[in-house]
């Protein structure tokens, strides 16, 4: 008996680890769009945050299937799919930088949008396919490792800890090789990266293929119905409508970020701005490893809802300070460029209180997502799903915080994530409870249909 509970841990120990390593790959496929966004914001205006669209579009689409998935062919199988589209997605985005500059589709604001732009929103949307599918899997897995509850959050701001770290290289890396836009800047300067995205799509499907990873959920060929769902739960309700707000601050915060700083004429970078702004950036993705790290250490002790709601106060008074702090004020932040490798460079100081939020958006996910989801039982792959769904507010907000920037101005486009912090600190003081504890989730109900698939 001992030595099975012992195989038991090491297995757990095993998955956790994969599991770990799949959220470091969420982010890095994500987190090539904003970056990206600036060479495209180049050749046309409206078009920075257009990827990162796509990117997130493909929740819409495929979070249902995602959860479906799920239940049909298991967590690992889910994964390796997931791997090989994200492979297939990365490719896509590399045909556009050696195909299709030379032909015109349509015309967007009287300028002509070439091929080679809407092969790499293809790649953005296959991209996002892959990155879906890997949340529907990673999330439920974690919190269900770790039984639910504050240790399921743990697990959960533990995986998200190489996320973040994903997330703070994945800019870097793309500012250094992009440096500063010019009209020569084109999909041929990242290249690279997106041929070493392919090889670690590739060496982590091998990888994968070797894990064994619990599946709890797998269908046995029969499809079950209750009669309730995820939908019946008010708490589920309102964290879906949080996982929307949530995901669409956290990309639009550096999205908009890296464009403001890469704006010479307002930020007042003149040298490797857009280097300058992929480093700061990476700042905001290395503070949410911290954030998340620092959660991982107290969430055993201090319950998701009261860490919610403490970031959510504390990221609204730095939002407030960043946009009303004049641009005139600078402070040093980190920079890189290639001629002078690691080097400070003077920055608005507004752009020192967005990245400060990292250390609040980090927990937010982990957080929601432990809440939105306790106490569902049977419901949570579903719900699942239904949250990689609602991932494509990180396509949607950033979008229409971009609009407000582009007329309005980069700073007033943050009143935007002001309303969305309010809603989420409403959502941790009370739309959080569970109301509808008279549904069962665990006992077989009596209501069951069963239909041969």
């Amino acid at each position: 008996m001992e030595q099975k509970n012992t195989a038991n841990r090491q297995g757990h120990l095993v998955a956790i680890v994969a599991m770990c390593f799949l959220f470091a790959m969420i982010s890095f496929v994500t987190n090539l769009a904003a970056p990206i966004g600036t060479i495209w914001k180049g050749e046309y205006n409206w078009a920075g945050m257009v990827g990162n669209f796509m990117n997130f579009f493909a929740y819409l689409i495929m979070g249902i299937p995602a959860g479906n998935l799920l239940m049909r062919i298991g967590y690992k199988k889910t994964a390796l799919w997931a791997m090989a589209t994200g492979a297939v997605g990365i490719f896509i985005q590399y045909l556009s930088s050696i195909a299709g500059a030379e032909t015109a589709t349509f015309t967007v604001q009287g300028s002509p949008v070439m091929l080679n732009f809407i092969i790499y929103l293809l790649g953005a949307f296959v991209s996002g396919l892959s990155v879906c599918m890997l949340n529907t899997v990673v999330n439920p897995m974690l919190n269900m490792l770790g039984g639910g509850g504050n240790r399921g959050n743990q697990l959960i701001q533990l995986g998200g800890s190489l996320n973040s770290l994903s997330g703070t290289l994945t800019p870097l890396f793309v500012g250094m090789l992009i440096g500063t836009v010019t009209a020569q800047t084109s999909m041929s300067d990242v290249a690279p990266l997106l041929w070493i995205a392919i090889g670690v799509f590739i060496v982590a499907f091998t990888i994968i293929s070797f894990v064994k990873i619990p599946e709890p959920n797998l269908s046995t060929g029969k499809k079950v119905k209750y009669s309730h769902s995820p939908w019946n739960f008010r708490h589920t309700v309102l964290g879906v409508v949080g996982i929307f707000f949530y995901v669409g601050l956290e990309v639009g915060i550096p999205g908009v970020l890296i464009f403001y700083l890469s704006d010479s004429s307002v930020s007042g970078i003149t040298e490797n701005a857009t280097a300058v702004a992929g480093a700061v950036a990476a700042v905001y993705w290395l503070l949410m490893l911290v954030g998340r790290l620092s959660s991982t250490a107290i969430s055993g002790k201090v319950s998701s809802r009261t860490q919610l709601m403490f970031v959510s106060v504390v990221a609204i008074i730095l939002i407030l300070l960043a946009i009303f702090m004049p641009s005139s004020i600078r402070v040093s932040m980190p920079a890189y460029s290639v001629e002078d490798g690691f080097t400070l460079a003077q920055v608005p100081v507004s752009a020192l209180f967005l990245v400060l939020c990292g250390l609040c958006t980090s927990i937010m996910w982990g957080g929601i997502f432990n809440l939105a989801v306790e106490g569902l039982g049977k419901y949570t792959a579903q719900a699942s799903g239904i949250f990689m769904m609602m991932v494509v507010g990180g396509g949607v907000m950033p979008l229409i915080q971009n609009a407000i920037a582009t007329s309005a101005g980069y700073m007033a486009s943050y009143w935007l994530v002001v309303a969305m912090l309010v809603y989420l600190l409403y959502y941790a003081i009370a739309g959080s409870k569970n109301v509808n504890k008279d549904i069962p989730v665990n006992e077989e109900e009596a209501d069951q249909i069963e239909n041969a698939l």
